[in-house]
Parts: C-alpha cells; structure tokens; sequence
C-alpha cells in the first residue's frame, strides 16, 4: 500500500517509487525534473545503479526525452528492440535491458519531468499490462505537484515578510541576516524540485575613494544609488541584499541563463545612468554545492572582473 498520509511531493514520489519497486522490481525508479538541457534526478529507488538524487544527465540522451515526444512507448519489456531507445546514448552509458516512463506535468500542461525505471533485464511482455497504473500514479504526482506549486510563491512572500524587520537601514535592502536566511530556504526548494536558480554578486569599485576625497556623506550617496539600481534591474520575485559596506547580491529564483544574463545587462545598464562603477559576478546553482557554492563562485568571479579592470 501506497502511504500518502503526508500529502507534499517529496514524499509523495518516495513513498510510489518505493510501491512501484515492490510491485514491479526494476533496479532503478527516479523522479526527475528537466531544465533546458539538464535532466535532473530528484527521488530514486536505487538497486544497483548507485544514481543518487542530484544527480544530473543530459536530457537529450535520454529514454525519457524521446518517450515524451511518443517516438517510443512508456513500456518496453526489451528497451534494446526498441530503435529510438537503443540509439539514445545514455543506452551506451548504463546498462538498460527494458524500461517504464511516464511523464509529469505542470498546472500549464508543461513538461515538469518524470517517473521512470530502467533494469539491466529483459521484462516479461504481461509487464505492459501494468502501463496504466504508472500512469495514473505519475497523474496522481501531477496533481500533487501542481497543488504544491501553487504555494511556492505564497510561502516566499511570507518568508519574506518573516524577515522584513532585518533590512539595511540605509537602502531598505536585505541585510546579510536576511540573506542567509532567505538563500537556505530557497535551497531547500531547489533540493525538492529542482528549479534553475542564480547568484549575482555586485561590488562597488570607488567606495573607498569617495569617502576618502569627497566624505563619508558622498559615499552613503553612492551606495544608495548603487541599490536604487539593483532594485531597478531585479524582477520581483527575486531578492536583493546589502551583506557589506559595498558588497551587494542578488538570488535570482526560478531563473535560466537567459534570464540572469538579461539581469546582468539590465543591472549594469542601470549602474551606468546611476554613474556607479561596480564589478559583478554571476554563477548558477549547482546540484552539487547548491546556491551557498553559486555566492562563492559569483564573488570569486566578480573580484575576477575587479581585477581585470
């Protein structure tokens, strides 16, 4: 028996890949989500793969990806008679005898991911029999899914209500406190649903100067316009900090390559009609290290472009 006494999809997808292992066998369930070419594994039932969660593939190599566009059927009892499944190279990676796929589906009917098996072994053929109960557990994961998804942004606002007291005096922005606060709880969404994410780090180049020729009240200046411009560049959804005297960063959530590179253009475009000088860094979240390794990359690179200049 499936056990959904706890209704959030975390343990929702343990608890029927554990099912689905029990009924079915297969050395390997998972869980994953896609992001543009990446094919990431957020639960397994792992017996003999050694996949653990966080671990990325390219979704392009995989059974899944061509299952999803229907060039080859969610059941192969022998995945290596099945053309498009013995061509994909993730064939040529890992052994893979026969396999079992369905899709899981955003409120939007947008791809979220999968739920997917693969064995070393061939399957009886009566295995196809068992096509409709993964599909209607991947519906049922949906639904779960969606209904979660549905409180992400709400649970944000609140969080960052939670934290509103701890802001820079002088900019209204989050404070370092904040910031440590708000980047573990995004982490752990990141874990659960593995979303894309990026880190921009933002470092004022003539701090030091202005407050030694021009005074310290010229200096405040700067760096309230120097914040005027990191909320201009931001989207809404993203948060914005002041973690040092000069030192500025931004999280921003639920985001891709295309969309952090328009905030770096965005935020620079900004910098410049505020007539602030700044380096900036950016790095994406990584499924090893997660977003607290994206802050370091992003300030290792923004001090890469500090001493370029």
């Amino acid at each position: 028996m499936i056990d959904l006494t706890r209704h959030d999809f975390d343990s929702a997808a343990r608890a029927v890949i554990a099912f689905l292992h029990q009924r079915l066998g297969f050395g390997l369930w998972m869980v994953t989500r896609t992001e543009g070419d990446d094919w990431i594994v957020l639960q397994t039932e792992d017996h003999g793969y050694n996949v653990a969660p966080g671990t990325v593939f390219r979704w392009a190599d995989s059974f899944c990806s061509r299952m999803v566009q229907g060039q080859g059927p969610r059941v192969a009892p022998d995945s290596t008679q099945v053309p498009v499944y013995a061509a994909a190279p993730i064939a040529r990676q890992v052994a893979i005898g026969s396999y079992i796929g369905a899709p899981l589906y955003k409120e939007d009917g947008s791809l979220f991911g999968t739920l997917c098996a693969i064995d070393p072994e061939r399957q009886p053929a009566a295995i196809t029999q068992e096509q409709e109960l993964v599909e209607l557990l991947a519906a049922l994961l949906s639904t779960i899914l969606q209904a979660e998804l549905k409180t992400v942004e709400a649970v944000r606002q609140r969080e960052r209500l939670q934290v509103e007291a701890y802001t820079d005096p002088m900019t209204a922005l989050y404070n370092r406190r904040a910031w440590d606060s708000l980047l573990a709880r995004e982490e752990e969404r990141c874990r659960r649903y593995g979303p894309p994410a990026y880190v921009i780090a933002v470092d004022l180049d003539e701090l030091k100067r202005v407050n030694d020729t021009l005074g310290h009240a010229a200096g405040d200046e700067l760096i309230i316009r120097a914040a005027g411009a990191l909320r201009q560049a931001a989207r809404e959804s993203d948060v914005v900090a002041r973690i040092g005297g000069d030192e500025f960063v931004i999280l921003a959530v639920e985001c891709d390559r295309a969309g952090a590179d328009a905030i770096v253009a965005r935020l620079r475009a900004a910098l410049a009609e505020a007539k602030v000088s700044a380096s900036i860094g950016m790095a994406a979240r990584a499924q090893v290290g997660g977003l607290h390794e994206a802050e370091a990359m992003a300030d290792q690179r923004m001090y890469e472009e500090k001493r370029a200049r």
